[in-house]
């Protein structure tokens, strides 16, 4: 039975609805880990810290997506709650364009300015060639990696959780399937990592295109729209959280990469490297809950239903710690076989991740609840709030803690910059839900 953005949601109905965004997340993470696999086993420790130090540009880009996926799907979603469905397909279509026409000029500056951006990571010799070669491929493919952050959220709200993760799915296949023939068969070596990256990433981007294009059995339809900039600015910034999330990611990422090559060399950055890898998959799951949720408490929010929004911001809660436990739990016992999947050929990099990611994984306990806390604001179409959690846990904090506990603790500081910086996030999580209450009126 389909379940409707309208149901009241019981937590084996919402776990159904928010399954498939899950799912779709981890999809989405483990093909970005099966490019770091080849990468590391077949190319070489050089070209796997590379891709390491280019990365988080390229997620800086990609930001743009979730900015316009989560702020747009809030604004929709409200409309929808109103009953105005016209109106939701209209916003949906013009985000889309305006947002395609956009990532288009910023494939063509991040193409055209890939070197320097490498030199200014402090890349150098064999490390800035394979930076430039893997850079300038994944923003040639950036207009389409876009279009897929952005469709992630649509579906949802379409009440088409499920093809959201078939999408994934297929654009996952797409790009294991290239990434072993590229590199394991024909020897192209990041060249061919990169293309197969940009290949998945261009089923997930396009296909969504021609769903929605023609007469569909969803709530949304792709048509005619002209640019309304209010609309445009309001999903902007009611997104503005997701997007300072992914900012302030790659800023830190990149930190943390300046930092490591200061003290440990390649070594460092493909020890930290392993650990995101790692990460993305345990992260996705609390992504892929706030995506799958977001747009059922948008929909009570527009439908004044305020005992709904009570039901899910208790049940989110308590499911986001429960999960919180059980991930932290796991990571601290199977950190070993998951970090010899990267690095079983070197030792001592083995080692320095292993040691790495026990500390890093404490974070685990505090994360789930903050991404939920600012993805919830953001459906409640207060980006500010949302946007100050997610400021002040992936920048700020993180950057003070990255910065000053290298010097007090040296490479065991590094590693426990995250958690130094979750434990305050999660105070101002938990002060913005109490102030919340009275306004919105959901306990």
């Amino acid at each position: 039975m389909r379940i409707q953005l309208s149901d009241h949601f019981t937590y084996r109905r919402l776990l159904r609805f928010v399954m498939p965004p899950v799912l779709m997340m981890v999809c989405t993470s483990l093909y970005g880990i099966v490019d770091g696999f080849f990468v590391s086993n077949y190319v070489g420790k050089t070209s796997f810290a590379a891709v390491n130090l280019i990365m988080p540009v390229l997620m800086g880009v990609g930001s743009v997506g979730f900015m316009v996926g989560t702020g747009g799907s809030a604004v929709v979603s409200v409309k929808l709650g109103e009953g105005k469905r016209d109106t939701a397909n209209r916003y949906f279509s013009m985000l889309i364009y305006t947002t395609l026409a956009f990532s288009v000029l910023l494939a063509v500056f991040g193409f055209v300015f890939t070197p320097a951006i490498s030199a200014a990571l402090g890349a150098e010799g064999e490390l800035l060639h394979d930076c430039i070669i893997y850079g300038r491929i994944l923003f040639a493919s950036g207009p389409v990696f876009i279009l897929q952050n952005i469709f992630q959220n649509f579906f949802v709200t379409a009440e088409r959780p499920d093809l959201s993760l078939k999408v994934s799915v297929a654009a996952g296949v797409t790009n294991m399937a290239f990434d072993y023939l590229l590199i394991a068969v024909f020897r192209q070596g990041i060249a061919g990592a990169a293309l197969a990256t940009a290949l998945g990433e261009a089923v997930g981007g396009i296909v969504p295109v021609f769903y929605f294009a023609r007469k569909n059995n969803s709530l949304l339809r792709l048509g005619k729209a002209l640019p309304e900039w209010r609309t445009i600015a309001l999903a902007c910034a009611n997104g503005s959280s997701e997007m300072v999330s992914n900012l302030s990611m790659s800023v830190v990422n990149i930190l943390y990469n300046f930092q490591l090559m200061r003290m440990a060399g390649e070594d460092g950055v493909a020890a930290y490297g392993i650990i995101m890898y790692v990460n993305f998959v345990f992260q996705a799951i609390f992504f892929g809950y706030a995506i799958g949720c977001a747009p059922v408490v948008s929909y009570h929010y527009g439908a004044g239903n305020r005992v709904e929004l009570k039901n899910l911001s208790g049940k989110s809660l308590v499911l986001m710690c429960v999960t919180g436990i059980v991930m932290t739990l796991l990571a601290e016992f199977c950190n070993a076989p998951l970090v010899r999947v990267f690095a079983g050929y070197d030792a001592a990099l083995s080692a320095m991740t292993c040691q790495g990611f026990r500390l890093y994984a404490l974070a685990f306990l505090m994360m789930g609840v903050n991404i939920w806390s600012s993805a919830f604001f953001t459906a409640l179409n207060n980006g500010v709030v949302s946007a100050a959690i997610s400021f002040l846990r992936t920048l700020l904090f993180q950057t003070a803690a990255i910065l000053l506990l290298p010097l007090l603790f040296g490479m065991k500081g590094i590693w426990l910059a995250i958690v130094a910086a979750e434990l305050p996030g999660l105070l101002v999580s938990v002060i913005f839900l109490a102030w919340g209450r009275k306004r919105y009126r959901y306990a």
